[in-house]
């Protein structure tokens, strides 16, 4: 069956959409479409156009025998400052406020389509990077994590608080919690990642950092690399951070639990260098 170029454009589109990251051989969408390589060049060039046009992505094309094409996800800064702005509204109201200076988030970490946008804003962030899997603590930061791991195309790792029987032999360790300053366990399953690996960390809140500070310890347990922490919320604190290097979409800067008002600005993401060109 030979394929129409608008046909075309559309299927090739949704598959490049499908496959961040990932570096197709031009022979793929030749035989596939059953086009010459000069007209699938061509098909590419429009494609390319339209994602940085409409602030979609970039399509990087790579020479060579070896080479292909890759879809690298990437947002705007006008759409960054809008997903702050819509978290920095929902997460205002105060009736989200809950005792020791928390936010009620579960119904925005719920929400699909939300996450798929932050996903991607923290993706765009770490497009540059060798990322192997991403790492996050159950259960709040796991939908922020496969979002950013669909834009990324890697998998999710979970750490979990105690010892589940499914997850087989098990690496542990014992942390001080930032806020607390209790010691609580971390427990990651050993077939979970590979030595060598560079990891990416996220977490729906953080106050002092005593839970990332513990998935960094537990990623050089299975010396693997740190490459960096990507935030959704971070807290004011007056006491010294765990963590340094991190990204965060919003902070938290003061809650009046007698008067119920919480005041919100935004993270860091554009100081940290989020986006840059």
């Amino acid at each position: 069956m030979k394929w129409k170029r608008s046909e075309r454009l559309v299927d090739m589109t949704h598959y490049l959409m499908e496959h961040p990251q990932q570096l197709i051989p031009l022979t793929f969408f030749a035989d596939s479409y059953q086009s010459a390589k000069s007209s699938i060049s061509e098909d590419l060039s429009i494609v390319k156009e339209t994602f940085e046009d409409r602030g979609i992505g970039l399509l990087v094309t790579v020479p060579g025998a070896a080479g292909g094409v890759k879809y690298i996800p990437k947002v705007p800064d006008s759409a960054v400052v809008s997903i702050i702005n819509e978290l920095k509204l929902e997460l205002g109201h105060s009736d989200r406020l809950l005792p020791g200076g928390y936010l009620f988030m579960t119904d925005l970490l719920g929400n699909p389509e939300l996450m798929n946008r932050i996903g991607k804003v923290f993706a765009s962030a770490f497009c540059d990077q060798k990322i192997d899997v991403i790492m996050t603590v159950a259960t709040k930061g796991i939908s922020i994590a496969h979002a950013i791991a669909r834009h990324l195309n890697v998998p999710v790792v979970v750490v979990r608080r105690d010892n589940k029987v499914t997850e087989g032999s098990t690496v542990s360790i014992n942390y001080v919690s930032g806020s607390s300053r209790r010691i609580q366990t971390m427990v990651l399953s050993k077939r979970s990642m590979k030595s060598g690996q560079r990891v990416l960390i996220t977490d729906d809140f953080m106050k002092v950092g005593g839970t990332m500070n513990g998935m960094k310890n537990l990623i050089e347990e299975f010396d693997c690399t740190l490459v960096g922490c990507a935030v959704l919320v971070e807290a004011e604190h007056p006491d010294e951070r765990l963590v340094s290097d991190y990204f965060s979409l919003v902070k938290l800067k003061e809650v009046n639990e007698k008067d119920r008002t919480i005041e919100l600005t935004e993270g860091n993401y554009f100081s940290k260098g989020g986006n840059e060109e």
